[in-house]
């Protein structure tokens, strides 16, 4: 056999596997081939979406299920034996896998990222593959594993049975944290994307120690999970903690019957009586941190439990205050301050006044934003800023200004933060209500669920009557189409449940304050609208998660924020770590809906998908709390959009400010590189319209550009102008040009007559396809003869097809 002439997949059959396998590795079990670890960025261009190529390792080898010790990059014969050892390297950063292998057949190249060996890197005969024993041996030395400790990491994942595979960094979160547990560590940090899968990671962080005999020595589990959303504790108990059955009970005197994925119910099993009394019999307690504690004494149920009773608590969402030392989480903690604590969170929170790494420590594994992005596995998403006249210079009342009831307004300046909290326009809502509204009519998708958070519950109620108004026909369809989901509003939280779930047509627009802040897994969430300010990064984080699920069913690979009182101003702060793919600022008379794509930051995106994309959306798819304080309400005032500023990012990662035309132009000269290579393009393109369609694919909407100028110029003058300066012609002038030079006097009466009426077309209407036939079956044509006699004048086709390409030869002539 000659090895030379085998492929990279004969080489990983005939040689690498057989040498695992002779070295004690299950290939059932232990040995994984071809292991796609991410799912491909997701990168979006206008309406064209597509994936990126996937990460592929060609072995990842496990000791036991989902502990992977090692990896092996494999490369053909061709190659040297440690061709593959850099990029296996960086493959076993990602999957945080110890052991990196290289081979091409004849041996491997072995190198210990533990750096314990001697040497770090060395050269084995392809008989001389570790064994098992011996790599756990290693992993066991570096991790500073006891016999116990050893025990726990080693207890099993639990297996649905559905073969689906954990995404890696879900993984590298749980065999972190058993570790550090097993090891003695008592208070873990886990900082994971919102969109990750949180709940899912400490499903099985708490059932490995749950199953685990060494981890508690009296053999007493029990373990309690804390949130602070009640539908977050409704949705883990039918969902991800389902497989806890009957040792599973929730904290609460409410008996709720909920529906799972599947379209099957359960009756919640509740820990409470009706007189609050606690049944101890249970192992897995979930808990609403708000009904355990307050600030009243008899309010404090936590403290009916000894402070022994728990061994571990996890608590979600744990930047939302409760690592902070007055808060009614700490309080909670501290009783329980015997038990291993688990927090997990989006959002590390890190003030002058509150630390939860201060309390926790760092984090045993962080995966961000960004990463989340950068693997496919969470949403991309594009900002929309919209400025107010009023947010922007502030309003001022008149003298003697009266309000709706008839009292004088304060004189003073108001601004963004008083408006809709202290003054009211009315204007000014109803102008937010109709640009959303905007927005969905020009997407083509009204039924895209939108999340719009309002400065308080009043605000939201008004917000909603505004959207109402602004969509009476789909109201009148069904009254669920826009609904109000707020802590006081028993009917809107009644649809919490509808709005969440894919499957579910209504409600679609949901005003809010702060209910949907957190925690809500909203899958199918499209659009996320602030009116309101957002003071903290955590709470910014947290809105911008709404929408970073990936629903692929409902092709929802990306989502669009719109942003109305400068809260996104949070991208420039040095903690925001998941860049937004474009940001758009519509002027005055401007479309609310993004006309281009830009650069996506220091990984700008090329403006045409390569080879290795794959398309998965594309144009024409289808698919199937306030205070007391009074306010003041003031109307006839007014309210307006300000003039455009779009704000993209640089290569760098760096919002620059420029535009629409400064940016089409940085765009075009990319395409182009010069006015001779587009002069070469076009003038080579027998269908111009080609060229257009092309541009429109990558995001380059000529139109917008064209209103902009407010010229009706055809594309090739529109290019040549904002790309290179020259000075544009309008088609009329064009036309004339053609006509003056007389290049119709070869042809025959009734031929040249067909060209002159095609010139006055292109003049009228801007006709680039003038070639096809089928621009003859419409007047004034009909009236000269059928379409075989005039393309027969010519000669036939070839001889019509020419004769028009000349014409637009002569008509693009002329560049200065």
């Amino acid at each position: 056999m000659d090895k030379k002439s085998l492929t990279e997949r004969d080489i990983c059959t005939k040689f690498i596997l057989p040498a695992v396998k002779r070295a004690g590795w299950d290939d059932m079990v232990q040995v994984r081939e071809e292991v796609y670890f991410t799912k491909g960025r997701i990168i979006v261009r206008g309406k064209l979406v597509t994936r990126g190529k996937a990460k592929k390792a060609d072995f990842v080898l496990y000791y036991k299920p989902n502990i992977p010790i090692a990896l092996i990059e494999a490369k053909d014969n061709n190659h040297s034996v440690g061709d593959g050892i850099q990029q296996g390297l960086d493959y076993a950063t990602t999957l945080d896998v110890p052991f990196v292998f290289s081979s091409n057949g004849d041996g491997f190249v072995f190198c210990d990222r533990t750096g314990r060996s001697v040497p770090i890197e060395a050269n084995l005969g392809i008989d001389a593959f570790p064994s098992p024993s011996d790599l756990w041996a290693r992993y066991r030395t570096w991790k500073g594993l006891d016999p116990e400790a050893e025990q726990i990491v080693l207890e099993d994942y639990y297996d649905d049975g559905s073969g689906e595979q954990k995404r890696y960094y879900q993984v590298i979160a749980v065999n972190r944290a058993v570790e550090a547990i097993a090891k003695g560590k008592t208070r873990v940090l886990l900082v994971m994307a919102t969109g990750s899968g949180k709940t899912r990671t400490a499903f099985q962080i708490i059932w490995r120690l749950w199953k685990s005999r060494q981890w508690n020595p009296e053999g007493k589990k029990r373990i309690l999970f804390l949130a602070d959303r009640n539908v977050l504790i409704d949705q883990t108990m039918v969902n991800d903690f389902r497989p806890f059955g009957a040792a599973m009970a929730k904290l609460s005197t409410n008996a709720k019957t909920i529906e799972r994925q599947d379209c099957t119910t359960l009756d919640l099993t509740l820990a409470l009586d009706k007189k609050r009394r606690i049944d101890t019999a249970f192992e897995i307690y979930l808990g609403l941190y708000q009904a355990i504690t307050g600030p009243e004494d008899r309010q404090k149920l936590y403290r009916e439990f000894s402070p022994g009773f728990f061994d571990l608590i996890v608590i979600d969402e744990c930047h939302r205050g409760s690592a902070a030392d007055d808060s009614a989480w700490r309080e909670i903690l501290d009783h329980f301050s015997g038990a291993t604590q688990i927090g997990l969170t989006a959002t590390p929170k890190e003030t002058e006044y509150v630390s939860n790494m201060d309390y926790f420590g760092e984090p045993v594994f962080t995966y961000s934003l960004k990463q989340g992005i950068s693997d496919g596995f969470l949403a991309p998403y594009k900002v929309i800023k919209v400025h107010i006249d009023r947010d922007v210079e502030g309003y001022r009342p008149e003298l003697g200004q009266l309000d709706r009831d008839g009292n004088e307004v304060e004189d003073r300046i108001y601004n963004a933060k008083d408006f809709d909290r202290h003054i009211v326009l009315d204007d000014r809502t109803v102008l937010t209500a109709k640009k959303i509204t905007e927005f969905l009519k020009e997407s083509g998708d009204r039924f895209q669920k939108t999340i719009v958070f309002c400065v308080d519950e009043e605000h939201a109620a008004r917000m909603r009557q505004a959207l109402v108004n602004e969509n009476a026909d789909l109201v009148a369809e069904n009254q669920r189409y826009v609904m109000r989901i707020t802590g006081s509003d028993k009917e809107g939280q009644d649809q919490l449940g509808n709005f969440i779930d894919p499957e579910s047509r209504y409600p679609v627009l949901v005003t809010t304050s702060r209910l949907l802040s957190t925690g809500v897994d909203a899958q199918t969430c499209r659009l996320i609208v602030l009116d309101r300010a957002v003071g903290s990064m955590t709470e910014f984080k947290q809105i911008v998660g709404r929408g970073t699920r990936v629903h692929e069913d409902t092709k929802k690979f990306f989502f669009t924020l719109i942003d109305f009182r400068g809260a996104t101003s949070h991208f420039a702060d040095p903690d925001f770590d998941g860049d937004p793919v474009q940001i758009y600022e519509p002027g005055e008379g401007d479309s609310i809906t993004p006309p281009d794509d830009a650069p996506q930051g220091s990984d700008a995106i090329p403006p045409i998908p390569g080879d290795d994309e794959i398309v998965i959306d594309q144009p024409g798819a289808t698919v199937s709390s306030g205070g007391t304080t009074r306010k003041i309400y003031v109307d006839g005032v007014g309210a307006r959009i300000l003039a455009e500023r779009v704000e993209y990012l640089d290569e760098n990662g760096k919002l620059v400010t420029e535009s629409l035309r400064d940016f089409t132009k940085t765009a075009l000269k990319k395409r182009f590189a010069s006015l001779d290579d587009f002069l070469k393009r076009w003038k080579s393109a027998e269908r111009k319209q080609a060229i257009i369609v092309e541009l429109e694919a990558e995001g380059l909407a000529l139109d917008a550009v064209a209103d902009e100028l407010g010229k009706n110029l055809d594309p090739f003058d529109l290019i040549c102008h904002v790309a290179f300066d020259k000075k544009p012609l309008t088609r009329r002038e064009r036309a004339d040009n053609v006509k003056k030079r007389d290049v119709f006097t070869k042809y025959r009466p009734q031929a040249r007559a067909v060209l002159d009426a095609l010139l006055e077309k292109y003049r009228d209407e801007g006709v680039l396809n003038l070639d096809d036939a089928n621009v003859l079956k419409v007047t004034p044509f009909t009236a000269m003869g059928s379409v075989v006699q005039l393309i027969k004048a010519f000669g036939g086709k070839e001889g019509f097809e020419k004769a028009v390409h000349e014409m637009q030869d002569a008509l693009y002539q002329e560049t200065a």
